[in-house]
């Protein structure tokens, strides 16, 4: 039975969204853009600019099915750098529509999602070799922002906390997942100033990782495709 969650606590966005268009190949994609600019500190798994700094920007762009490109990480560069981002950021990438991202906010905290679950799995699947085959439309990426300064091992902890509400969300939802392969997922703080708090937890029990989990879950929910899951 889906978890009774209390009704969303709410107040002055964090994530405000740009969102570009371009043509590659032929092909018409789009991208999501964030410039929160300085005072801002990620940790993510994204392909570009991944691990723990401060960022100045975010980028999710889609791509074409049947990605081929080697190098990912310079072709997010070479978007972000187009679409006018400057000084240091992150970026992810997806093969999802991302024109219409699930989005909640939960006692200050956003949560923005793009997600598609064509290829599926539980995270500890049995080992099995490649058969080759192309896979269609996947990933689940995940943007949250809080609007507090998190130490460095509580940015980590929220990765976690973030990752948790995916799951529940994706079970919730009656899907047959932990995730897909290419998941990733980015949570943005404000950076520490003096005289101003640093927590140090961001667990689902703590105020801002409570607060978190259910804007990331509730976000999951808004983005998962209304085909049929089974």
């Amino acid at each position: 039975m889906p978890a009774l969650l209390p009704t969303p606590r709410t107040g002055p966005r964090l994530i405000g969204l740009e969102r570009l268009t371009r043509v590659e190949d032929g092909e018409r994609l789009h991208a999501l853009l964030w410039r929160p600019g300085p005072g801002w500190r990620m940790a993510g798994s994204a392909v570009l600019g991944g691990g723990i700094a401060d960022c100045a920007w975010f980028l999710n762009a889609q791509v074409a099915h049947g990605y081929r490109r080697t190098d990912p990480a310079r072709h997010l560069a070479d978007l972000a750098l187009a679409a006018g981002a400057e000084g240091r950021g992150m970026g992810l990438m997806t093969a999802a529509d991302v024109r219409a991202p699930g989005c909640a906010r939960d006692g200050g905290t956003e949560a923005v999602v793009t997600a598609g679950v064509s290829v599926r799995g539980w995270a500890a699947a049995p080992q099995r070799s490649d058969t080759g085959a192309p896979l269609g439309p996947g990933t689940i990426n995940i943007l949250a922002a809080l609007p507090v300064a998190l130490s460095d091992a509580a940015l980590v902890n929220a990765v976690i906390t973030a990752t948790e509400a995916k799951v529940q969300a994706l079970v919730e939802a009656g899907l047959d997942c932990s995730g897909t392969p290419t998941d990733a997922v980015c949570v943005a703080a404000r950076a520490p100033r003096p005289g101003t708090e640093v927590h140090a937890f961001a667990g689902p029990r703590s105020e801002w990782g409570a607060r978190l989990a259910r804007s990331v879950h509730r976000a999951v929910l808004d983005a998962l495709p209304a085909a049929p899951r089974h």
